[in-house]
């Protein structure tokens, strides 16, 4: 094909055409992200480094970038792709119709070509969860295929990854852009766990770009390189904020299995799957402090009350008064974290929710009067009963029976974790976390709820974050159990006297609607003096 000598293609251009006149809809259905340009000509600068490149595997073809970008530094390559779009299979069958060194697919990559090994393999693979994803039995062949357990609780994207590494020849070479999350979440143990033991991954690359790498993707992204090769037992971490920075990164890339900077570099020996990998690209707040202890020496964090189905199980006041259920049966609850906007949550404020008409009530259904029956009886008419969570529960209404915390903590957030004081002493559904603390550290609730106000404990907390998109944090209950914490024994009563009227003063402020952030500072400052 004349003209796939591909220097025309170097942004997006049959990209951008698909997707104008393809629904966003249709295109989040098959997980379309399409890869900038620059982005798929490192990937392919990495392969193309294997001299001996001649076979190269796509398995989430799309509209071939990451082809057309190898294509641009050697067009007789034999490239091999899967897609199971219709719709894209027959865009990119066209435009690649007369190169005959490829060859497309309208199969299911996971399903098909276990047997092949390749020179090279580039994707930009689906980004499911993987219990969006139909075929689950995919998760035994693995297993057969490369000794690897993997859960449920996975990633399409990484189990692509994971047998592509699989089908790697000797001295071949493997580039992916798939979401950072994996490096710092619980599921990504498993897989960080093959790639240290099959000793070919050699370099990962997180990008943090002030916008995100894919147009209508929530996520961050890393490219991930690997080589079949045994010329390296360590791994490159590098941590990209601008699209200048990768530059610096083609450097790098051509001068493996050197290492131009030894700072970012960690033998396999020493990469530990357990931990959160942030911790080898970037550098860790809680190194900036003294005197630290787990937060479990304090407490322990464990979700919001998961009903199920939250519209069914949860009342405000007109539909209380619909179905006549007795407040017995009413346990009240915090349902939306933007009904608790402020640190403090007093029972004054669960009222004025309650006058508002907002959903305050959680359906307790223990003894259910005639009422409640009925109200049941409608739950199983709309099947409400047969939905994932409520079908392992006896009876399926029955909820978690957990007693109100004295802190929540924010699950999603973009400025850091958001705590709030419990006053109201009410539930919450999982839109917040709970925090309880053990029966040394509750005499000292009001102390430690000072400090979880601070930026000093948010920058601290923040080493264990998830990142999604758009600057989007999360944290699950065991990602604030397993961080560090301040040792507020090391502070002298008269710190603690001191700190305890700043937070008297900031909370007073907060209940009267004028709080004064600079009480919050002062506490602030008191920890810094003191912790570092």
């Amino acid at each position: 094909m004349e003209d796939i000598k591909i220097e025309k293609f170097t942004v997006y251009d049959i990209e951008s055409e698909y997707s104008k006149f393809t629904s966003i809809d249709h295109r989040k259905k098959f997980a379309q992200f399409f890869t900038p340009f620059s982005i798929a000509d490192l990937m392919a600068k990495w392969l193309v480094g294997n001299k001996e490149l001649e076979t190269v595997l796509e398995p989430a073809f799309g509209l071939g970038v990451l082809s057309r970008a190898l294509l641009n530094y050697n067009e007789n390559l034999k490239i091999k792709g899967f897609e199971i779009d219709k719709n894209i299979f027959e865009k990119a069958n066209s435009f690649f119709k007369e190169n005959k060194n490829i060859s497309i697919h309208l199969e299911d990559y996971m399903y098909n070509d276990w047997n092949n090994k390749y020179d090279g393999i580039i994707c930009n693979p689906p980004y499911f969860k993987f219990h969006d994803y139909d075929n689950k039995n995919i998760l035994k062949e693995m297993e057969n295929r490369i000794s690897c357990k993997l859960n449920g609780f996975t990633n399409l994207y990484t189990l692509f990854l994971l047998k592509s590494i699989y089908q790697l020849n000797k001295n071949g070479r493997a580039a992916y852009i798939i979401p950072s999350e994996f490096l710092n979440s619980d599921y990504g143990k498993l897989v960080k766990s093959y790639l240290i033991k099959s000793k070919t991954l050699r370099h990962i690359i997180v990008i943090n770009f002030k916008e995100n790498v894919f147009n209508d993707a929530l996520t961050t992204a890393s490219i991930i390189l690997c080589a079949n090769d045994n010329k390296s037992n360590k791994v490159q971490f590098s941590n990209v904020s601008d699209i200048t920075d990768l530059a610096n990164i083609e450097n790098i890339i051509k001068s493996y299995p050197n290492y131009l900077t030894k700072e970012q570099t960690v033998e396999f020996e020493n990469l530990d799957p357990e931990i959160k990998w942030r911790a080898y690209y970037q550098e860790q707040n809680a190194l900036k402090y003294k005197h630290l202890i787990s937060f479990t020496n304090y407490g322990k964090v464990v979700r919001g009350i998961a009903t199920g189905a939250n519209d069914y199980f949860t009342f405000n006041s007109s539909k209380v008064k619909k179905f006549g259920i007795a407040e017995k049966y009413l346990l009240p609850c915090i349902c939306k974290a933007i009904d608790s906007k402020k640190s403090f949550f007093t029972k004054d404020d669960f009222q004025e929710l309650k006058t508002n008409n907002k959903s305050i009530f959680l359906l307790n259904a223990i003894n259910p009067d005639d009422n409640v029956n009925k109200y049941l009886a409608i739950g199983e008419e709309q099947e409400i009963n047969k939905k994932f969570l409520t079908a392992s529960r006896n009876p399926w209404y029955s909820l978690e029976n957990r007693l109100p915390s004295p802190i929540w903590v924010s699950v999603f957030n973009r400025n850091g974790l958001r705590f709030i004081r419990n006053e109201a002493k009410i539930s919450n559904l999982t839109t917040f976390h709970c925090i309880y603390l053990n029966m040394f550290s509750i005499p000292k609730t009001d102390l430690f709820f000072a400090y979880l106000l601070t930026d000093v404990s948010r920058q601290i907390f923040d080493d264990n974050r998830r990142e999604y998109g758009n600057g989007l944090k999360k944290f699950e209950p065991n990602d604030i159990n397993k961080s560090k914490i301040l040792d507020l024994g090391y502070l002298s009563i008269d710190m603690e006297i001191k700190i305890l009227k700043y937070y008297n003063l900031y909370r007073q402020s907060v209940i009267e609607n004028n709080p004064d952030e600079s009480f919050v500072y002062k506490i602030n400052d008191i920890f810094i003096k003191h912790y570092t």
